[in-house]
């Protein structure tokens, strides 16, 4: 019954690990609608200010703020990747880091040195990997990202794109549609575009300037364009870490009946052998 033994030793196993996919199954969910609902309060202040910059947007004041220059090319740009720090979710990091390399390779490709800025373990064991010089490393942004996170992450880079040390800020992230649909996607964030105005536009009372308004309104815009890239991510992940222990739970199910129908039918067969063993003996002894 050695076979037997060693099956019901699987099964065990087998067993444990289904509590234990089924268990982050649960948490994962948890975290995901709470990051789901940072994503969807996120999301009325972006359009407002949206709304403001594009209503105050024209020509004159473009040439004018720093954030707003536009280059005919680009001679040197930042990439900033958002991965996370752990894993056990699917495909979620690997399709953000190929968005990073794919995004990496177009700007070069062009003739733009690019300095590649990390955020998660994931992404920095890669590149460090495929010996990828990084120019900044973070993983102390949790999946849980504050405004103060989104700033301290960007206002660096916006004071290197005011001194024209870059010409523009790309960021690779997940867009978080659903817990099915979080496609990886890059955003440029510097220099600023002028928003596309939705509607019939607004008139404002401004004071004391459009220009003084704008001052304030344009690093705010781009803090909060990496704030909503950090939790649209936090979200993706975690609703990919959901559907990776939902289809390991399922496959241990699986793997757990197909175990039991085997052990099942070897311990029959035993037993079938044992009771042949005492026939046959009996047999003989008649005879």
């Amino acid at each position: 019954m050695a076979k037997g033994r060693e099956l019901i030793g699987r099964i065990k196993t087998t067993e444990n690990t289904r509590k234990i996919t089924r268990t982050m199954e649960m948490v994962a969910a948890s975290k995901m609608k709470r990051a789901s609902d940072r994503v969807t309060a996120a999301r009325p202040y972006a359009k407002a200010l949206s709304e403001v910059i594009s209503s105050l947007y024209n020509e004159d004041l473009a040439e004018r703020f720093p954030l707003l220059r536009q280059l005919t090319s680009e001679k040197r740009a930042a990439v900033v990747l958002l991965t996370a720090n752990r894993g056990l979710c699917g495909g979620f990091n690997a399709n953000l880091i190929k968005e990073a390399r794919h995004t990496v390779a177009e700007l070069e490709a062009r003739g733009v040195q690019v300095d590649l800025h990390v955020v998660g373990r994931k992404g920095i064991g890669y590149f460090r990997y495929v010996g990828r010089d990084m120019a900044s490393q973070r993983t102390d942004i949790t999946d849980k990202p504050t405004a103060a996170d989104a700033a301290s992450l960007v206002d660096t880079l916006m004071a290197d794109f005011i001194s024209g040390a870059i010409d523009a800020v790309y960021v690779v992230h997940s867009q978080f549609h659903s817990v099915l649909s979080a496609p990886p996607h890059t955003d440029r964030v510097l220099p600023v575009s002028a928003p596309a105005r939705s509607g019939a536009g607004r008139d404002y009372l401004l004071y004391p300037s459009a220009d003084a308004i704008l001052t304030e309104l344009l690093p705010s815009y781009v803090r909060n364009a990496v704030y909503r890239a950090l939790v649209e991510t936090a979200a993706a992940e975690q609703a990919a870490r959901r559907t990776a222990m939902k289809s390991a739970t399922d496959n241990a199910g699986d793997m757990l009946h197909l175990l039991r129908r085997t052990y099942n039918r070897a311990r029959q067969a035993n037993i079938t052998q044992e009771i042949a063993e005492i026939v046959g003996g009996a047999a003989a002894l008649q005879g």
